[in-house]
């Protein structure tokens, strides 16, 4: 229940060292006009050097390329680019800034800091694990059903070009994973384990029954049958002698070489410098300076909370016993569960036409693009999440995507679909990203390339409580629901500290999961294993929603009779991601602003 990890941790790599910025420059010219020309130069730079971003947002300019990101030399100009800029961006007189401009300059110095300082931690000895990375967004892209456009000759071409790139990658892959055993900073195991299935997935005896085929099986009428016999044959060639052979290499590897020095902790603090890296990944996460143990305490309140607003619950529907109790009888009462995934998704569409309706009772902002739900490929639907979003191309050409993992039936119950959507599409996630993308007047680095956890996420669950006074949850069964996914994201700030700080086993992270919500095992399972892997992310969900609903609550003391939750939400949304403490001075400026 996530964004698509990828595009909202898109690598920054530079393929050429910066030069040292200018100290120079007309102090007379107008300080707005500089720094929105060197904020331009630094989204174009970025894109020429990061080609998935661009694929991602619609740009199709380096759809023929995928940069080596983990090379040692691009990681290191990785830095160099944002050291440029940053010095760049200081030679503007600050004082003389706009307050629009003045708000872009600081949040592009803290993403440029956040860069630098993240740097001294080696995430490219850590390449891959069970929940994305460049084998499943290659996969994505090569599948058709994802941001790599198949409409033209000249797109078919562009993946064959980026088939031999990620061939590339993949033995950048394999020397940097091999340089991480010498160092000791290797991936759990039973992340590598998982990892390696999805692998396994991919390769295929036929080269027809590649997931890469698939393309060659739906070419646009507007291709001729000269161009589609070429195609189809250099489709045949690069499937079998270039994108298969890297995916063997990979899972050859990961079977005999990595997974035999795969560590059995599974803290982030096991790792060298371990300690540090985490309290960096927490900062990072939640924009806050909140150490684990205070974010591990705010959880286990909010666990115990919640968990009384669910025994009220048991106790209006009749059902006797613990919670525990009522946990078990959902999970064995089959009319909260769909039979087939084609059931679950049309349920989906409907409960999207539904929601739609009723949405300009508490906005008036709307995003232009709409969305549509798919199901999660079979070749990534067993450890992914249970749903997730992926945002529409910003010209309007690709929409949004609303993922449903129909893998295992009994982690979709009818009860969490609700809440569910409200997070992944209108007016969670689609809402925010979509309105973000289309905020002309904002710098293309801040519509197309910020996004931090906090704010993301903690719009997403914040628009999940909405459903109460949508009157989406009069249902007792759908209010559980969304108590249910709100547990979820409590016992996150519990699980990720306790995992990562407090010693806590991947058993034990489960097993405190199944206690305090209703879940499948399966679903608990992959639930921690991405926190494995993904350590610190998770804390944002709640940090944010936790400020979001602080900053509401504030606004409707101050204001009275004249708050109206239409603007508030507006001035959430206007201006894209923000930091907390940013957010939190936005809203105070406009409380004062309407007294």
């Amino acid at each position: 229940m996530h964004v698509s990890r990828w595009l909202l941790a898109c690598v920054v790599v530079c393929l050429c060292a910066c030069s040292t910025p200018p100290s120079t420059q007309q102090q007379s010219a107008n300080p707005d006009a500089r720094l929105d020309q060197l904020l331009d130069d630094y989204f174009e730079d970025y894109l020429k050097l990061n080609p998935i971003a661009a694929t991602y947002i619609g740009d199709a300019r380096y759809n023929d390329r995928l940069a080596n990101d983990i090379a040692p030399e691009n990681v290191a100009a990785m830095v160099e680019l944002h050291r440029y800029y940053l010095a760049a961006a200081h030679v503007i007189d600050q004082n003389r800034l706009s307050p629009a401009a003045r708000l872009s300059e600081a949040i592009f110095e803290r993403e440029c800091h956040d860069v630098i300082d993240g740097a001294q931690f080696p995430n490219y000895l850590l390449p891959i694990d069970q929940l994305g990375g460049m084998p499943s967004v290659f996969a994505e892209f090569g599948s058709g059903e994802s941001a790599q456009p198949f409409a033209s000759v000249r797109d078919y071409d562009n993946f064959l070009h980026r088939a031999n790139d990620y061939s590339v990658w993949v033995d950048q892959a394999i020397v940097n994973m091999r340089a991480g055993i010498k160092q000791n900073i290797v991936q759990p195991r039973v992340v590598m384990d998982k990892a390696m299935s999805q692998l396994d997935a991919l390769l295929v005896d036929d080269v027809t029954k590649s997931l890469f085929y698939k393309p060659i099986e739906h070419f646009p009428e507007t291709i001729t049958d000269a161009e589609r016999r070429r195609l189809t044959e250099q489709f045949r060639i690069a499937i079998a002698h270039i994108i298969l052979p890297a995916y063997q290499r990979l899972r050859d590897f990961v079977r005999d070489e990595y997974l035999p020095h795969a560590r059995d902790s599974v803290a982030w603090t096991a790792l060298p410098n371990g300690v540090a890296w985490y309290q960096y990944l927490v900062r990072h996460y939640t924009t806050t300076n909140l150490s684990a143990a205070e974010i591990h305490a705010i959880g286990l309140k909010e666990v115990a909370r919640i968990r009384d607003q669910m025994s009220r619950v048991q106790t209006r529907l009749g059902i006797p016993g613990e919670l525990s109790d009522f946990f078990k009888h959902l999970a064995t009462d089959d009319s909260q569960y769909y039979k087939s995934g084609d059931e679950l998704l049309a349920a989906h569409r409907a409960l999207k036409a539904k929601i739609d309706a009723r949405l300009p009772q508490l906005f008036s902002d709307f995003p232009k693009a709409d969305y549509q739900i798919r199901e999660v490929e079979a070749f990534r639907a067993q450890a992914s999440a249970g749903a997730f979003y992926e945002p529409p191309s910003a010209d309007g050409s690709r929409p949004g995507i609303f993922y449903v993992n129909t893998y295992n039936l009994k982690a979709q119950p009818k009860f969490g679909m609700t809440t569910l959507a409200l997070h992944e599409a209108s007016p969670g996630h689609h809402f925010q990203i979509s309105i973000q993308q289309e905020i002309a007047n904002l710098p293309k680095f801040r519509r197309f390339l910020v996004g931090y956890t906090a704010y993301t996420e903690g719009w997403a669950l914040y628009a999940e409580s909405l459903g109460n006074e949508l009157h989406l949850f009069d249902d007792p069964y759908q209010y559980f629901g969304h108590l249910n996914d709100e547990q979820l994201r409590a016992m996150r700030l519990v699980v990720d500290t306790g995992l990562h700080t407090m010693n806590w086993t991947r058993e034990q992270a489960i097993r405190y999961m199944l206690d305090n919500s209703y879940m499948a095992p399966t679903d608990a399972e992959a639930e921690v294993e991405r926190y494995i892997a993904n350590p610190g992310q998770a804390l944002g969900y709640k940090i944010g929603q936790l400020k979001i609903r602080e900053l509401r609550t504030q606004a409707e003391q101050a204001l009275g009779a004249k708050f109206d939750v239409k603007q508030f939400h507006s001035q959430v949304l206007r201006d894209g991601p923000l930091p907390m403490d940013v957010l939190a001075t936005k809203i105070q400026n406009w409380i004062d602003s309407n007294r």
